[in-house]
């Protein structure tokens, strides 16, 4: 393991017309859980299915009907939990949130308020060059989700789908570390990252098992240390909460529109009023949604439906020993096992599917030389076509072949590259398509010899030029792999040009 240290980013500023400013923002992810039931019913989490199909009598809120935990919701709870360097509680408890939503059947959402699941975490959030920002989690607490209002399918009627209601979700809620808009998509996109090594979200925004509240306030340089020191949010500005992000480009734009909001209140004598607000990309600003409420507003208190959630530390501890290596210690291995660059390592940690890919194709081999060619070889040829790792053409033991290949001579690197496309393409083993197509290398330091012995006597001009200059040799060896269909090794042909002209 690399002992890797960060330097910590600078907050953004933003120059107002009286000030600078700083931005804090924490943020609230909402990330479902991988699971194939709900978490109080056994009703299907199928995403696309018909609507108001995937609906349990719980779910739907008929007279009677009580919910029984899902115990595998729970264990992927806990294994996010660990994966974040969180404490586990061995005893929480279910709340009902009160509200009214259409699409909430019930009239009120299980939520864990005073007694969430898992407490304390962290994540480090890597900005690149060294620098980076460690996001303290503050809790992450397990809720319903509500159904879905559609109001673009009639011109006079809404409809509602309850396919949703009851989804296991988990809110992973981050204290007020993060500094800035980039900042803010990193962070989204690490959490996104551990989740899915972790297996308990698969972080799809589109089809929103992942979004993001976001919390934007600003404040004048130096107040967010003293905030630091006592934990007195007084010495922060007003917060707003912009709802169901699930964009990162547009996390980004409305943070920035949001604090340029709140500046030029401040600026001008005015005060932030604490409300959610919903951003419009189009428009390119926030709009104001509803005041913020605050717990009472919601009228929490214990479900009584439900009995304390209590679990085993033996339990947490099995769940623990099965955690796979995640991306922090899979890329400081990379970096230390196989020599890789920060940036390489990073690139192939993104994703667990990839980071497997490589390791396949690495694995015996230089690994400096296989990070090149998953990294600008295939990455390259698949976002040409717009296709990922999972669904790549050419198998690690494909890749690998051509490796192997360049390792004994039997192949240059431009011949390489032309078999990479064949083998992409058309598929077949890589030895087998060299022997068969003959796209061997030429290593017969006597047929490359007659061939530069051509060359050079079919251009005495240019040989002359090449001896008072022999940045020109270059052009004998390019002629020299023209003359052999690119098969001459280049080595030898570099050294007997060099050879024939300085004799």
């Amino acid at each position: 393991m690399l002992d890797l240290t960060y330097e910590t980013p600078k907050p953004k500023v933003i120059a107002g017309a009286k000030h600078d400013w700083e931005l804090v923002i924490g943020m609230e992810v909402h990330a479902q859980i991988s699971s194939k039931a709900k978490l109080f019913s056994g009703a299907s989490t199928t995403f696309g299915a018909e609507p108001n199909s995937n609906v349990a009598f719980v779910d739907a809120a008929m007279p009677g009907m009580l919910p029984v935990i899902n115990e595998y919701c729970v264990e992927q709870a806990v294994r996010t939990g660990l994966g974040l360097k969180a404490a586990i509680n061995l005893n929480s408890a279910f709340d009902r949130k009160n509200y009214f939503y259409p699409d909430l059947p019930q009239g009120y959402q299980i939520s864990q308020l005073y007694h969430p699941i898992v407490g304390e975490g962290e994540v480090l959030v890597e900005m690149g060059n060294g620098v980076a920002r460690l996001v303290r989690i503050e809790r992450i607490h397990m809720e319903q989700d509500a159904g879905k209002s559609i109001h673009d399918m009639d011109p006079n009627m809404s409809f509602v789908d309850l396919n949703r209601t009851g989804v296991a979700l988990m809110e992973i809620v981050s204290r007020p570390d993060i500094r800035g808009p980039e900042e803010a998509a990193a962070y989204l996109t690490k959490l996104r990252q551990i989740l899915r090594y972790l297996g308990t979200c698969n972080g799809d925004m589109q089809s929103g098992a992942m979004r993001a509240d976001v919390n934007v306030s600003i404040c004048l340089p130096g107040q967010y240390e003293k905030y630091q020191e006592t934990q007195d949010f007084d010495h922060l500005g007003t917060r707003c909460e912009i709802k169901n992000m699930n964009s990162m480009r547009f996390i980004q734009q409305a943070i920035e529109v949001e604090a340029r909001r709140q500046i030029a209140i401040v600026e001008g004598g005015g005060t932030v009023d604490q409300e959610t607000r919903l951003y419009d990309p189009d428009k390119g600003e926030t709009r104001s949604m509803r005041s913020k409420e605050e717990a009472h507003d919601y009228r929490y208190f214990p479900d009584p439906d439900l009995l304390p959630l209590e679990i085993e530390q033996a339990w947490v501890d099995d769940i623990a020993a099965g955690l796979p290596e995640l991306p922090d210690a899979k890329k400081a291995r990379f970096m230390g096992d196989f020599g890789l660059t920060d940036y390489d390592a990073s690139v192939l940690t993104a994703e667990v599917d990839t980071a497997a890919y490589f390791e396949e194709v690495a694995a015996g081999r230089d690994g400096k030389q296989a990070a090149n060619w998953v990294i600008n070889e295939l990455f390259g040829r698949l976002k040409k076509d717009d296709r990922d790792i999972t669904d790549s053409p050419v198998a690690p033991a494909q890749l690998g072949g051509i490796i192997d290949l360049i390792g004994k001579g039997d192949i240059s690197g431009k011949i390489a590259k032309d078999l990479f496309e064949i083998v992409y393409t058309e598929g077949g083993d890589p030895a087998e398509v060299v022997e068969a197509r003959g796209m061997k290398q030429v290593t017969d330091t006597g047929a490359i010899e007659a061939a530069v012995d051509e060359i050079i006597a079919a251009n005495p001009a240019q040989v002359e030029k090449a001896r008072e200059n022999p940045k020109l040799a270059g052009w004998f060896v390019g002629q020299v792999m023209k003359a052999t269909g690119g098969k001459a090794n280049p080595k030898a042909v570099n050294e007997l040009v060099a050879k024939k002209l300085n004799p």
